[in-house]
């Protein structure tokens, strides 16, 4: 452990700087926790890219925000004058992402412990030992048995009168996400970023955002990134990174470095 690092009773809350600020992250996450430690950031192709979309003043919507790793990435791209909606099922990761707000002193983030779906109800969250090894932001929760029963809200419900981005990664629940945020998108026409992940989903999902009046373009960022805050010079990940798509309403006229998803088979790897 680094000498800047502070360790929590418990063993799975582990405080240190990190490229976007001070971080409370859990050493025992395989994925986020352990790139936070090593890297001092996580995915940081993918943070610059929502760097890029999000401006000054825009509201956005993130559903799947795990500990907040990219959620205080938006919130400083948004600026005090804008806002960030940050869902995250999971009570311990939530408690982390509620705290990571508050280490990075904004006060343009609005946390809730909620999945996001296609209509409210509620449904039970599976709750991962944090003192063991596992991938805390890889937990699907539409077959889960059992758990922290939450609340599942949609994105429609909040009412918005305004949106910039609506940012999803929960894990197969894309679909549903956009569903219930049919009445939003079409109001506001945010870009969308969605994970998309699942090959046996991807065809339902991308014929959902054509539908909806969207173009997709894959977005592949890498979680190693060679000018990592803490200097590592070894890839913990060689070879992995994020599946997503990053989809602009069709009437804009826009020209993306990037395969256009241009058929529901469309997928990025041969």
């Amino acid at each position: 452990m680094s000498a800047d690092a502070i360790d929590l009773p418990g063993g799975f809350g582990r405080i240190r700087a990190c490229r976007h600020g001070r971080m409370i992250y859990n050493p025992n996450d395989v994925y986020v926790g352990r790139s936070l430690d090593v890297y001092g950031e996580y995915s940081e192709a993918e943070a610059a890219f929502l760097r890029f979309l999000v401006r000054p003043g825009d509201v956005v919507v993130e559903a799947g925000a795990n500990i907040g790793a990219l959620t205080v990435v938006l919130a400083h791209a948004a600026g005090p004058e804008g806002w960030v909606v940050a869902y995250e099922p999971q009570r311990i990761v939530h408690q982390m992402l509620c705290t990571n707000v508050m280490l990075g002193g904004l006060t343009n983030v609005e946390t809730r412990l909620a999945a996001v779906g296609a209509e409210a109800g509620s449904v039970d969250v599976p709750q991962l030992d944090p003192m063991q090894p596992d991938n805390f932001g890889g937990l699907a929760i539409n077959d889960a048995d059992g758990g922290l029963t939450v609340p599942i809200e949609t994105i429609d419900a909040l009412g918005l009168p305004r949106c910039r981005l609506i940012k999803a990664d929960v894990e197969g629940m894309e679909g549903a996400v956009l569903a219930g945020a049919a009445d939003t998108i079409a109001r506001c026409r945010p870009f969308l970023y969605v994970e998309n992940d699942r090959r046996d989903h991807s065809p339902a999902l991308i014929r959902q955002i054509h539908a909806l009046g969207y173009r997709a373009w894959w977005h592949l960022p890498v979680y190693f990134n060679p000018q990592n805050f803490r200097g590592a010079t070894e890839d913990l990940f060689p070879g992995m990174g994020a599946f997503n798509l990053f989809c602009a309403p069709r009437n804009l006229s826009i020209t993306v470095a990037a395969q256009e998803a241009l058929t529901e088979d469309s997928w990025p790897i041969p």
